[in-house]
């Protein structure tokens, strides 16, 4: 899978599913509406793809609420559940270039980090919650002789997962596993931007004998049916990855319809702390992977780097050099390590942050500008900034590009006061070979998750989200499963 001819061969013959799936069917949008997915390399038209609204969401919840209401997934026996996400993890691998190909004309990312990361992470999901299906169980509490007391745990209904562009497949996962292990029936709504491989998925889903309306995928835009699906009163429960703005809206959305359960993920502006006494060369290596993989779109990019001032100059000269290996290229090429960024919108919001850092007066180290020779596509250069301070806007806003800033500090407690100074809280990480500062940091920082001398290290167990502006709920865990689960108290008087 390394010839580069090769992939392109692969892209050029493949012919992606563009409709809607409902109902166990691939359809048509009731108003025959259709909208252009584009190829960041180049802007040229991949496919038109179908375009649904509240009409088509309507249609999505109503087959979803039937299936539900048959029985036929939602009271199958556990380990027959089991068997069926067991055959999506399986049928996820066997499509495996089929699936990077697809993300990877939609949305630039490169194809080894789909084929060696996305992809089989994606089957991973399906397994791990397919194990977990029997794991959820209910209680007989200990009272009065007389009585019998249940608590069971029973599906929600109807879950909405709405997903962003950034890891289309891998999202799409972490959203829809859990909620068809504990029983629900989903409806999909994909980012417009990236729509194609939720479509692949759901006939992986039928295929695997997921019943007719338990999964369903309507294509369209955040505004008509993420909006939609947000407000529908017949929809119990949203999970929501994007940005805070629309994190927000989904909880108003809540509110002014049937008080829906809502979870979020909406991003950080994730900071590493590097003491003085941590390995540089390590902390340099994670620094410059953390900031340009994937283009910089990763919610959990450690795109403030406090560095101690003893060390900081040392810092900056090796990053340079470690950031070297990211080089924009061809998103086909398995060499490459840098695609472009999805849209021409998102190229043109990461330009102009950088420009806002120039005024601002941060020190651009390197790049900050469109790669020579790539002009056509939504490309930006791997850019750093130095000398930056706690109240620069690159250093307060989620970019979500290929943009890192380091900022310099004294002691523990100016450390501290940076990483914090901040709307989130999604990720962290502290860099030191003194097991007292380590613990002391992870309890003071801020963050869902802190990871020590290390970043974006896990596996399915590891809970997924944040606090304050980051979001509420979590994604990947056991902890996932059983909030896509409503308990119910049963009392059985035997007097």
């Amino acid at each position: 899978m390394n010839d580069v001819g090769r992939w392109h061969e692969l892209a050029d013959a493949i012919k992606p599913e563009t409709r809607l799936f409902i109902d166990g069917r691939f359809v048509d949008a009731v108003d025959g509406q259709r909208f252009a997915t584009l190829n960041p390399v180049d802007g040229k038209v991949i496919a038109e793809v179908v375009c649904g609204n509240e009409k088509d969401v309507d249609r999505a919840v109503k087959a979803a609420r039937r299936a539900f209401r048959s029985g036929a997934w939602s009271k199958k026996a556990p380990r027959d559940r089991m068997d069926v996400m067991y055959r999506i993890a399986q049928g996820i691998e066997a499509h495996l270039e089929d699936f990077a190909l697809l993300d990877c004309l939609d949305m630039g990312k490169s194809i080894s980090e789909l084929t060696g990361g996305d992809v089989p992470f994606s089957a991973l999901t399906f397994q791990y919650f397919g194990e977990a299906i029997d794991k959820a169980e209910g209680v007989v509490t200990s009272t009065d002789p007389a009585a019998l007391h249940l608590i069971v745990r029973e599906p929600l209904g109807v879950v909405a997962c709405v997903t962003p562009w950034n890891y289309p497949l891998m999202m799409a996962a972490w959203k829809v596993a859990p909620a068809l292990a504990a029983g629900n029936s989903v409806i999909l709504k994909p980012a417009e931007q990236s729509p194609l491989s939720a479509l692949l998925l759901a006939k992986i889903i039928h295929e695997a004998g997921v019943p007719e309306g338990v999964f369903n995928v309507v294509n369209g835009f955040g505004e008509d049916a993420g909006k939609a699906l947000a407000l529908h009163m017949d929809v119990d429960k949203i999970g929501f990855t994007g940005s805070t703005e629309v994190g927000k809206l989904m909880l108003i959305y809540s509110g002014q319809s049937n008080m829906k359960k809502v979870t979020t993920e909406c991003g950080g502006k994730s900071p590493q702390i590097i003491f003085p006494d941590a390995d540089i060369d390590t902390a340099v290596t994670y620094s410059v992977n953390n900031i340009y993989t994937n283009q910089g779109e990763v919610c959990s990019a450690s795109s403030r780097l406090i560095v101690h001032e003893s060390i900081y100059d040392e810092f900056v000269a090796k990053f340079v050099e470690e950031a070297k290996r990211f080089q924009p290229g061809d998103p086909l090429d398995p060499a490459t390590t840098m695609g472009p960024l999805v849209t021409r919108e998102q190229q043109k919001r990461v330009l102009a942050y950088i420009e806002k850092g120039k005024r601002d007066g941060g020190r651009l180290v390197f790049g900050g500008g469109v790669p020579a020779g790539l002009e056509a596509g939504n490309y930006v250069q791997p850019t750093l900034f130095a000398d930056v301070t706690r109240d620069m806007t690159i250093a307060r806003e989620e970019i979500f590009g290929p943009v890192g800033a380091v900022m310099k500090f004294r002691d523990y407690d100016d450390a501290l006061a940076i990483a914090n100074d901040s709307i989130y809280g999604l990720a962290s990480a502290v860099w030191t070979k003194d097991l007292v500062t380590a613990h002391k940091a992870a309890q003071d920082i801020e963050a869902g998750i802190v990871w020590v001398n290390c970043y974006e290290h896990g596996d399915m167990t590891q809970p997924w989200g944040g606090y304050k502006q980051s979001g509420q709920g979590r994604d990947k865990c056991f902890e996932t499963l059983l909030a896509h689960m409503q308990t119910k108290s049963v009392w059985v008087h035997l007097g």
